[in-house]
């Protein structure tokens, strides 16, 4: 009886252990990543780290790309959407190549979807079983479209077509907000739909959250899992997307990656926060409109 006794409360306490050591991977990982990124990239790019570039970049130019960082990742860590649809419509629509403006995000997003997923995993706002499901095919599609842009694409001959994409991608977010009755139902091949989202976030800029997000709670589920989820997924998605496109394009724009980083690491705790505490349809709409008038002024010096 004792014996049996002990073995139980070993058990139990192996499983314990287990499950707060898999509780600290969720912020081990993350961490571990990001510094390992870090000193990989001061190393490879110290020349561009000098006193006077640095006192150089800390300009009006700095403060732009910095508050497009918070409040792209505030719209993005409430609404589980847009960020990389807010920062990429800005960006264009303030003269930055596509190529700069896609690797800049991504990057950037490689610490904020970070910070994003430790504030999340904090607030339990993650189901572990929706994260494997997105995990793999998410990564794959972003590595293939970051390949692409990074390659293959003309840049300059697809800002039309990004300008429109984010303008779809609009027009998705408000129609989710105006729907008012939605039925639970099943989401089929999950694999697909993260594949598709991941590979669009690459090519675009942005696509992740208003694609895979927007189709899930479109199928009924919880806001708050569902959105704390696409956001850790996204942590591998951008991440991945990023080493991508250091390897094929090189870095640039350090004051767009910098100001985004920033900004978005700030924003990040304080949207975990907010999730389910703001009206989201109100904000789901301003977004959307917000993102198509970008857009549209973007089309507007093209054409």
């Amino acid at each position: 009886m004792i014996k049996r006794f002990v073995k139980n409360f070993n058990d139990s306490l192996g499983v314990a252990q287990n499950s707060s050591f898999a509780k600290r991977l969720w912020v081990i990982i993350p961490v571990f990543l990001l510094v390992i990124l870090l000193t990989v990239l001061i190393f490879n790019h110290y020349g561009d780290f000098t006193w006077k570039n640095f006192v150089d970049g800390f300009n009006q130019e700095f403060i732009v790309f910095f508050a497009i960082g918070i409040f792209a990742q505030l719209v993005d860590g409430t609404l589980g959407m847009g960020y990389g649809a807010t920062s990429t419509s800005f960006l264009l629509a303030y003269g930055i190549p596509p190529a700069v403006s896609s690797t800049g995000v991504h990057v950037a997003e490689m610490f904020t979807t970070g910070a994003s997923t430790i504030s999340h995993h904090k607030f339990g706002n993650i189901n572990k079983k929706l994260f494997r499901h997105l995990l793999i095919p998410g990564v794959l599609g972003s590595i293939t479209g970051a390949y692409l842009l990074s390659d293959v694409i003309d840049g300059e001959s697809i800002k039309p077509f990004i300008a429109v994409y984010m303008m779809v991608l609009a027009i998705i977010i408000i129609k989710k907000a105006l729907v008012k009755n939605i039925v639970k139902k099943k989401t089929k091949r999950l694999d697909l739909l993260a594949s598709f989202g991941g590979f669009m976030d690459s090519v675009g800029g942005g696509g992740w959250g208003p694609i895979v997000t927007s189709t899930l709670l479109g199928r009924g589920r919880n806001p708050r899992y569902t959105i704390g989820t696409v956001n850790a997924a996204e942590f591998a998605v951008a991440f991945a997307s990023g080493i991508t496109f250091m390897i094929f394009g090189g870095i640039k724009g350090w004051q767009v990656i910098i100001g985004l980083i920033l900004g978005g690491v700030i924003a990040a705790p304080i949207a975990a926060f907010l999730v389910n505490k703001i009206p989201r349809k109100p904000m789901m709409i301003v977004v959307g409109i917000l993102i198509i008038i970008l857009s549209l002024r973007t089309l507007s010096k093209l054409l």
